[in-house]
């Protein structure tokens, strides 16, 4: 069905202070030319097609007619509403953008891109998260102890070593060729788990599977953060992480379906073939970045003492979020006795209002810089996160919930760090591998944490062991990782050419 056009009417009675500025260009959601009696065009923003017409009755009466289109791919319902309030209700030149908005203005292209990127990651969340999820059911079917449980964990989690050959060919090749080839692979990948005879079998398929999701991911951020104007990139990543959210939201609301029986874990899987539009919507709109085109050819070393210091913070930070997420469902079920319904009940309810952290942390990081957020949030949502595993009831609710939307406001100034501090020649290849030493060291927490499960400890003290690697990560941010909002990429890495921001 093609899209309409939306229409926003206004009147103003006589010197009213709408009618006086309904006749001078807005500068705020977009920026706009006069073209001529009383009509106004769209010199820079985020429309597909933009018109304002200011007409004047006789007795003085001011009627602004705006007529556009903006066209974002599938999410396009979530803005509409928000859109036609900006679009009527004009704000100050230089104000600030609405609080859903990047505090840049965009244009279509950019627009375009990060719904387009936004689809990918939700693919490539959803790939991550399936096995996660569906584990702790799998196991008990095929009759697999929680050190197994573990172990099944940490291999999925080694995988991470297919996703490098995808980042370091996205540097010679192009992030958009990457990104479609992996948007077809990952849920066919995912889907072969539905056909599993053992619960190792199952794993074999998810430990490539989910580094096929991995890479997605990982080079969905890095092609975000160079379409975004300097201002904005950590909002960008603040938006894949929304997606990311509702593809992981896909397969944790799969939950339930264990509780048709033994192999009801199975449909979870099966559900990854309806994600294969994605790839198919990315092959016929998504553009390569600019910067790639402008400098691929240019290769220059890597910076080793910013490689170390991200993926120092990779390491020590996984060493407690990647065991507090692969065993959160076994401990609802096994310790607090959740049926796979109120598991997701669980999962959704102290998950999803966290999204409110992601856009405002998003923003936030932008604003007043990354490294603010990061001495803030990571020790308080450390400290509920832990709580979560030793208390019950809504104690356990609240905490979950505190936790969650603390670590989503620091998480935008954490990730966009990745992309920022390595040139366009071998950015993709620098996040394959921090993506890889965060799953290695995930891999050796889960380890850890299975082994002393089997060995009487509790959750709630091993969670608690576990965090002191969050806190370290914090530090390492903090004291070690420059400033970088409101620069420019090419600031940030003076070897890259400079590009013009759109």
């Amino acid at each position: 069905m093609p899209r309409r056009d939306c229409i926003v009417t206004s009147t103003w009675a006589p010197g009213t202070p709408g009618a006086a500025t309904a006749a001078t260009p807005r500068d705020d959601l977009l920026r706009e030319a006069a073209a001529g009696d009383g009509t106004f065009t769209q010199a820079h923003g985020p429309f597909h097609r933009y018109r304002r017409a200011v007409t004047t009755a006789p007795d003085g009466t001011v009627t602004e007619t705006v007529t556009y289109r903006l066209d974002i791919p599938v999410f396009g319902a979530l803005f509409a509403l928000p859109v036609r309030r900006a679009v009527r209700h004009r704000r100050a030149p230089g104000g600030r953008s609405p609080w859903w908005a990047p505090p840049d203005q965009l244009n279509e292209r950019q627009v375009r891109a990060l719904a387009l990127l936004a689809l990918a990651a939700a693919s490539a969340a959803f790939a991550n998260t399936l096995y996660t999820q569906t584990a702790n059911a799998a196991a008990t079917a095929f009759g697999i102890s929680d050190r197994g449980l573990g172990q099944g964990g940490a291999i999925v989690r080694v995988g991470v070593l297919i996703s490098l050959p995808f980042a370091f060919l996205a540097d010679r090749t192009g992030r958009r060729r990457m990104i479609i080839l992996l948007a077809w692979l990952t849920p066919l990948g995912c889907a072969v788990g539905a056909l599993s005879p053992s619960f190792w079998f199952l794993t074999a398929s998810q430990t490539v599977a989910r580094p096929l999701g991995i890479a997605l991911g990982l080079l969905a951020g890095v092609a975000a953060a160079e379409e975004m104007p300097r201002n904005s990139r950590a909002y960008a990543l603040s938006v894949l992480a929304l997606a990311a959210g509702m593809g992981a939201g896909m397969a944790v609301s799969a939950l339930p379906l264990r509780d048709i029986g033994p192999d009801g874990w199975r449909l979870a899987y099966a559900l990854a073939l309806l994600l294969l539009p994605i790839g198919l919507h990315l092959g016929r709109h998504l553009d390569e970045t600019r910067r790639f085109q402008t400098v691929h050819r240019i290769q220059p070393p890597m910076d080793r003492r910013r490689l170390a210091l991200i993926v120092g913070v990779a390491i020590t930070a996984n060493l407690f979020v990647a065991p507090a997420s692969f065993f959160q469902n076994a401990y609802l079920e096994d310790i607090r006795g959740y049926s796979g319904s109120a598991t997701t009940l669980f999962t959704l309810a102290t998950g999803t209002p966290a999204s409110l952290g992601l856009v405002l942390g998003g923003r936030l990081a932008d604003m007043i810089g990354r490294r603010r957020l990061i001495m803030v949030c990571t020790p308080v949502s450390t400290l509920f996160l832990v709580l979560a595993f030793m208390v019950s009831g809504p104690w356990m609710w609240g905490c979950a919930l505190a936790g969650s939307i603390t670590a989503s406001l620091a998480y935008p100034a954490y990730a966009v760090y990745r992309a920022e501090l390595f040139p366009t020649g071998n950015r993709g290849g620098a996040n394959g591998l921090i993506t890889a030493a965060a799953l290695l060291s995930g891999s050796l927490g889960i380890l850890a944490v299975g082994a002393w499960r089997d060995h009487g400890a509790s959750f709630g003290t091993l969670m608690a062991v576990m965090a002191v690697g969050q806190l370290v990560a914090a530090g390492i941010a903090v004291l070690g990782y420059p400033e970088t909002a409101h620069l420019a990429l090419e600031e940030i890495n003076p070897g890259d050419p400079a590009i013009a921001e759109e």
